[in-house]
C-alpha cells in the first residue's frame, strides 16, 4: 500500500497545485494547514490563516475528496518564531523568521502532527526539487522557475527531513501552475503570492517591535567609522543595512547604512564606497547532506533571498562556522540575514551571516 502524504495547505495557489498533482497520481493524502499566531485584533488583516484562506484551502480538499485537518499552532509559532524575530532585533541584527519556521513549525510540529494522523511524508508547494544520489544522499536543487526558486528558504532541512519530503511544483514555472490551477478547477488559482511576513498584519515592523520589544526604540549615535558623530538614531532595529533614506543627517555626499553596533547601540555610516565586503564570517551553518566539509572550496553564494549568485571561496574554520572571501565586495551585507551556499543548481546548505569586512579589513 502507497504510503500517506501529508500535503501542506495554505490557501494558496502553489499548495493547491501541489495536492492536486499529487492526487493525480494516484498518492494517498490529507490535507493539513496550520492556525498561526498573529497580533491579537488584527487576525483579518493576516498575510495566512485568515478565515477566508482557511475557508479556501477547505475547499481545495473538498474538490480533491481528500480529509482537511486545521492544526492549532499559535503558541508554538509565536514562542519560536515570534520569539526568534524579537531577539534578533533586539541583539542587533536584522532576522529571516520564515526559516525558523520552516526548520522548526512546518518540518517539526507540523510534520510531528501530521505523523500522528498516519502521514509518512510532508508535501509542500516550494519550489525546490529532489534529487537522490546513489550512495542515498538526497540532494536539494533549486527550481525550474529561477524567479520563485526557494532553496534559500529550505537549506536548514536536514536529510531526514528533505528524505521524507515532496515537492510537487518545483519542476515547474509559476505561469504553468496558474495554467494547472484552473485546468484543476482550484478556487485558488487568481489568488496573490503574499509578501509579507505572516504575524505583522499588514503592519510595519517597526510598530510592532514598538508594541512587543519596547526595548529596540532606544536612541543612540549615529557615527562614521572614524567616530565622529553626525546625528541620533531612533533605535537600531529601524534601520537596514543599506538605508540611505530617512536617517535624518546632512552631509556632503549620500550616506547609508553600513554597520549596527549593538555593543555601543551606534549606527555606522559610510559613503557608497565604503559599503562593499569581500569577507563574511558565517556561524549556525547547516550542510545539508550532513557531512561538513573539512577543506577550502568553490561555490556561489546568496547573501539573501532577492540577492544574485555571487562567486566566493568558502573556508571551514571548526565547528558550524565558515569564512567567505567573495569574488568580488558584495554590498549591504546583513548579519542575522542568511549566506546560502550553491554548486550550480545544488544548494550545499547554509548559515547565519555574523560580521563582514571590506577590502581594507575595516568592519
Amino acid at each position: 500500500m502507497a504510503e500517506t502524504v501529508a500535503i501542506a495547505l495554505s490557501g494558496g495557489v502553489d499548495s493547491s497545485v501541489a495536492a492536486a498533482l499529487l492526487k493525480r497520481q494516484g498518492v494517498p493524502l490529507i490535507g493539513v494547514m496550520l492556525r498561526l499566531w498573529s497580533q491579537p485584533g488584527k487576525e483579518s488583516e493576516n498575510s495566512c490563516c485568515t478565515l477566508n484562506a482557511v475557508a479556501l484551502a477547505r475547499r481545495v480538499a473538498e474538490i480533491l475528496d481528500i480529509p482537511f485537518h486545521l492544526l492549532d499552532a499559535r503558541e508554538t509559532f509565536r514562542e519560536t518564531v515570534v520569539g526568534y524575530f524579537l531577539d534578533s532585533y533586539t541583539r542587533g541584527e536584522t532576522p529571516n523568521p520564515c526559516l525558523i519556521c520552516n526548520r522548526r513549525i512546518r518540518w517539526g510540529t507540523m510534520f510531528d502532527a501530521a505523523r500522528d494522523l498516519g502521514a509518512a511524508r510532508l508535501a509542500t508547494g516550494h519550489y525546490v526539487r529532489l534529487r537522490k544520489k546513489e550512495n542515498g544522499e538526497t540532494l536539494l536543487l533549486r527550481g525550474v522557475d529561477s524567479t520563485k526558486d526557494q532553496s534559500y528558504m529550505l537549506h536548514l532541512l536536514t536529510q531526514e527531513q528533505l528524505a521524507a519530503s515532496r515537492f510537487p511544483v518545483g519542476g515547474y514555472r509559476k505561469t504553468e501552475i496558474r495554467r494547472l490551477a484552473r485546468e484543476f478547477g482550484l478556487p485558488t488559482a487568481a489568488r496573490a503570492d503574499s509578501q509579507d511576513l505572516c504575524f505583522l498584519s499588514g503592519g510595519d515592523y517597526r510598530d510592532f517591535l514598538r508594541i512587543y520589544a519596547p526595548e529596540t526604540a532606544r536612541p543612540g549615535p549615529i557615527l562614521r567609522r572614524n567616530g565622529e558623530i553626525l546625528g541620533e538614531h531612533e533605535g537600531l532595529a529601524f534601520y537596514t543595512i543599506g538605508q540611505r533614506k530617512g536617517l535624518r543627517i546632512a552631509y556632503r555626499e549620500p550616506l547609508y547604512v553600513l554597520e549596527k553596533d549593538a555593543a555601543r547601540n551606534a549606527l555606522i555610516v559610510g559613503t557608497r564606497a565604503e559599503r562593499g565586503a569581500s569577507f563574511v564570517r558565517v556561524g549556525r551553518v547547516n550542510w545539508i547532506s550532513g557531512a561538513p566539509p573539512k577543506t577550502p572550496f568553490r561555490a556561489t553564494v546568496k547573501i539573501r533571498y532577492s540577492a544574485e549568485d555571487a562567486a566566493a571561496q568558502v573556508t571551514p574554520r571548526g565547528g558550524d562556522r565558515v569564512e567567505l572571501r567573495f569574488d568580488s565586495p558584495q554590498q549591504d551585507v546583513t548579519p542575522g540575514q542568511a549566506a546560502v551556499f550553491y554548486q550550480g543548481e545544488v544548494c550545499l546548505g547554509g548559515g547565519t551571516i555574523l560580521s563582514s569586512e571590506n577590502e581594507e579589513g575595516g568592519r
